[in-house]
């Protein structure tokens, strides 16, 4: 019984270990200065409306302090960071501009909580 179980668990390392063998596909390209430029524009302007007093105190409102934010802007994708810019650039001029930065990133927090990537508000319970 025990010879069986010891080959069925080399073989599925071998299998394991020759998948892992093959190599990937890699795939590279030349950024455009534009791009580039757009992207760091992006996150600049991101930081600007979470630098904001009135943001901050909603933010610390619901428990999240000012470094995790910038921390959390800095770790978003470039697609995250230019959705995010045209979501503060197209919304509408006043308070609900600011409740909606605030809701995404709550929402982006409660969900990295969810999954057990972070722990930030006490009150979430981690997937298993």
């Amino acid at each position: 019984m025990m010879n069986r179980l010891r080959r069925l668990i080399a073989s599925l390392l071998v299998v394991s270990l020759v998948g892992m063998g093959m190599p990937l596909p890699a795939q590279a390209g030349i950024v455009a200065t534009e791009d580039a430029l757009a992207v760091s524009s992006d996150r600049a302007r991101i930081g600007e409306v979470v630098e904001r007093a009135d943001v901050q105190a909603r933010l610390q409102a619901y428990g999240v302090s000012p470094a995790e934010v910038k921390a959390r802007v800095a770790a978003l994708s470039d697609a995250e960071a230019a959705e995010l810019a045209a979501r503060i650039d197209s919304a509408p001029a006043g308070g609900a501009s600011v409740l909606g930065v605030i809701l995404i990133v709550f929402l982006v927090l409660l969900f990295t909580d969810i999954m057990g990537w972070t722990k930030v508000f006490p009150f979430t319970r981690t997937m298993k």
